[in-house]
């Protein structure tokens, strides 16, 4: 009894110290990547420059101010003002506020509706799989350009409900990746094993497959996240975005191509810039994240 009760506790303990040092090579795995982590140094400089930027650099972004329209950047405007007055410092750091919420916003709701429902149609297979997939077929073939002019016709953009809108877009290849990963993960031995001690399907699902699919998530939910931002960028582009006086990246940027003959460069290349460091830095992200993934499956 006594050697049991001292075999439990080291058991653990071994556990434990596995589990801390895959944590501390997956940590090495993301340092030894420079560009991994000189993009996360932006991304977090780019973040606090639209939270905190608005807290030190006080602008008025509500209303229109016609008689500062288009002034070139100054020591009272440091990035010049826009065509209705407002700065353009304070547009950027405002606008990257609803693009930065809104990519990560979709990377998570797009990253759980699509591990739940790309889980359950793996996992349980034949018909149920089949309509699920079919379903998926379906909205896939939905231009997405033409729904969202639709919906804009209809009801009045915000947000929320471009975050839904984008969101209802993203699911589906999300969903198409862990059916996938779901169907080579519950041929694993330790699931069968599971299984034939009368696991429930439940159980299953939550103890030994959604948990094996999180790494390849997170590495697809970072992607989102860019693919969101340029997808919220193209809609502020086209005038189907949030209106006025809230902003984004996008319609900061049609602004400054409306206006670029006229030599207006601050209205154009600053937001363009932060589209592309954005995007990029998230992109290289994701592709440290799938580095260090593939480490650590490679340790099993």
């Amino acid at each position: 009894m006594t050697a049991m009760k001292t075999e439990q506790p080291s058991t653990h303990a071994a556990a434990v110290d596995q589990r801390m040092g895959a944590l501390r090579a997956a940590l090495s795995t993301f340092i030894a990547n420079k560009l991994a982590v000189g993009s996360l140094v932006i991304l977090i400089l780019i973040i606090l420059f639209c939270f905190i930027g608005p807290l030190v650099y006080h602008t008025n972004q509500v209303s229109a101010q016609l008689l500062l329209e288009n002034q070139a950047p100054s020591s009272t405007h440091i990035l010049g003002t826009s065509p209705t007055g407002r700065d353009e410092l304070g547009r950027l750091m405002l606008g990257g506020q609803s693009t930065i919420e809104l990519g990560l916003a979709v990377g998570v709701l797009a990253s759980a509706f699509g591990l739940v429902w790309g889980t359950i149609s793996g996992f349980v297979g034949g018909l149920v799989d089949s309509v699920m997939m079919r379903i998926v077929d379906a909205l896939l073939s939905i231009p997405f350009l033409f729904f969202v002019i639709l919906l804009a016709s209809i009801v009045r953009p915000t947000l929320w409900l471009i975050i839904l809108v984008i969101s209802g877009v993203s699911w589906l290849s999300t969903a198409r990746l862990v059916r996938g990963e779901t169907l080579s993960l519950k041929t694993r031995d330790y699931v069968v094993a599971a299984s034939g001690f009368g696991a429930p399907r439940w159980r299953l699902i939550a103890r030994h497959i959604m948990p094996n699919v999180l790494g390849v998530l997170v590495v697809n939910g970072t992607l989102k996240v860019a693919d969101a931002i340029l997808t919220f960028a193209a809609l502020g582009y086209l005038g189907l975005s949030i209106p006025p006086p809230a902003t984004n990246w996008g319609e900061i940027l049609a602004g400054g191509v409306n206006n670029i003959f006229d030599g207006y460069w601050w209205q154009l290349w600053p937001a363009a810039v932060f589209i592309v460091l954005t995007v990029l830095a998230v992109n290289v992200l994701g592709d440290a994240l799938r580095d260090v993934v593939e480490a650590r499956l490679a340790q099993r």
